[in-house]
Formats: C-alpha cells, structure tokens, sequence
C-alpha cells in the first residue's frame, strides 16, 4: 500500500502596504467607537464626576471665593472651573480608552490582531485616535453644560474648545497606551492609572488658579502635562467673557516661565509634541512587548 499524501492548501497572505495599514487605522477606530456606543453604562459613569465638580463643587465653594464686583459679571468659581472640567472629562475617558488594550490583551483579541498582516504601528495608531474621539465625544456632553458655568454658546468657542479637548486627549491617549503596553492585568493597569492621573489633575490648575502658588507646588505644576492642555481651554473660554481686568487677572493668570506668560500657540504645540511622542513610545513597546 502506498501512503496518500494530503494536498496541502496555501495559504495567501497579502503583503503588508500602507493601504492595509490605512485600512487597519480605520477598523480599530471604528471599534473604539462602536464599543463606547454599546457601553450606556460606561458612558453614564464617565459623565458623574466632572458634572459633580462643575455642579456641587463650583456651587458649594463660590461663595468663599467669590470676588467683589464678580457676581455682576457673571463670573464665579463654576467659571472658572468649567475648562478645568472639560480636561477632565478627556482625561478620564481616554485613559479608560487607553485600558482596552488590558482588557483586549485577558482575553486574547490583542494577539489575534497582533498577527494580522499589518504593522503594529497601525493598531496603536488607531487605538490612539479611537481613543481621542471618544474622549472629544464625552467632552462634548460636558461642554453642552457650559450655560449652568455662565459660559456662552458662542460658535467659535464651542469649536475651539472641541478642538483643543481633541488634541489633549490624543496626548492623554498616548500616555495611556503607553502605560498599558506591557500591563497583564486591568487591576495593574487601573492601581497605575490612579497613581498617574490624581497629581496631573490636581497640579493641571485644573481646579485653582497657578498664580500665588509656593515655589515648589509652582514648579510641580509647569512641569504637568496637563497644565498645557488646561490653560488653552481657559484661554478660550475668557476671551468671549467680559470681564473686569481684576477678575480675569484672578481667575485667568495662564502659564508663566519665569515671568514670561506662555502662549497659547505655544501650548497646544507642547500638547502636540507630547501626543506624538508618547505615540512613538507606545508604538516601541508594542513592538517590543508580544
């Protein structure tokens, strides 16, 4: 008896191209969006605490930090604090957004798409803007709140804020994705994230004023991140605010080096440089982590 040799099938794998790259981009972005979609919950949770900040902080505390002359304006801590809200509300949903890779990782679909013919530099690229757009997305809500801060519907602004929102959560995207690289576990990844995202916040100026700060706190908070995704928003939402040049010199005082107020331009280009140079560092760990 001779031995029957199985036809062995081939298998064609296409070559890797920019267009399959391009095409990769795409489909992990559409998949961050579509999983925010179906997540209610998640959606829901992400809103809670900045509209807590907004409503019951910036209602509790305004009467103790309420200027003479400010109440007239319009101009109180909810304010003040609405951009710094905003921030947050970016800052919250990209990191989560940035978790998934944890999450994709426990159960096996990160590899899965690992092996795909196309470089990991696609996936990571598009976790990063899946990521950016749900956390723009999230912003949104908040910024359609900006009637209860005393802040005005203005076309430009509302774009101008959208805009900005969307450059610093790509940036806060990448250093969650960066983080989550080489995590095993979403408790890992969540006790980091913690540890990572409270001093951002606190020392972003998010919730008060970087004018008459001690030097070290002072220091902290321009070596934040943070402080330069914070600052534009502020910038933008006190331009379309008429305001008397005492309460804008005391709720809006920007970001100074050594004297020297730092300019919104040259802000949102830190927060870009930044976004692209956590996106680099990401993309390495990816290629070196599996």
């Amino acid at each position: 008896m001779t031995a029957i040799t199985p036809d062995v099938v081939r298998v064609a794998v296409p070559e890797r191209s920019v267009r399959h790259d391009m095409r990769a981009v795409k489909i992990v972005l559409e998949r961050e969006l579509i999983r925010f979609w179906r997540d209610r919950m998640r959606m829901i949770s992400g809103l809670m605490q900045p509209i807590l900040w907004l409503l019951v902080m910036g209602n509790g505390l305004s009467n103790l930090t309420r200027l003479p002359g400010a109440s007239s304006t319009g101009v109180d801590l909810k304010t003040f604090i609405f951009p710094g809200v905003c921030a947050m509300s970016v800052m919250f949903t990209a990191m989560f957004s940035a978790g998934s890779i944890v999450w994709d990782r426990e159960f096996g679909f990160l590899r899965e798409m690992l092996v795909a013919p196309v470089s990991r530099s696609a996936i990571v690229v598009g976790k990063c803007f899946g990521g950016a757009l749900v956390a723009t997305a999230q912003g949104a809500v908040i910024v359609a709140l900006a009637g209860l801060a005393s802040v005005p519907y203005n076309p430009v602004l509302i774009v101008t804020l959208l805009a900005e929102m969307f450059l610093g959560a790509f940036a806060l995207t990448g250093f969650g994705i960066m983080m989550a690289a080489r995590m095993k576990s979403m408790q890992s990844f969540f006790g980091l994230m913690q540890m990572a995202m409270m001093p951002m916040m606190f020392l972003s100026g998010a919730l008060y004023p970087l004018n008459g700060l001690p030097t070290w706190l002072s220091v902290l908070t321009r070596f934040n991140p943070l402080t330069y995704a914070v600052d534009p928003l502020r910038q933008a939402v006190f331009a379309h605010l008429s305001v008397p040049a005492a309460v804008a010199a005391r709720f809006n005082p920007g970001v100074t080096w050594n004297g020297w107020r730092v300019p919104v331009g040259l802000e949102i280009g830190i927060v870009v440089a930044l976004g692209v140079g956590l996106l680099g560092v990401a993309i390495i760990e990816f290629r070196r982590g599996e």
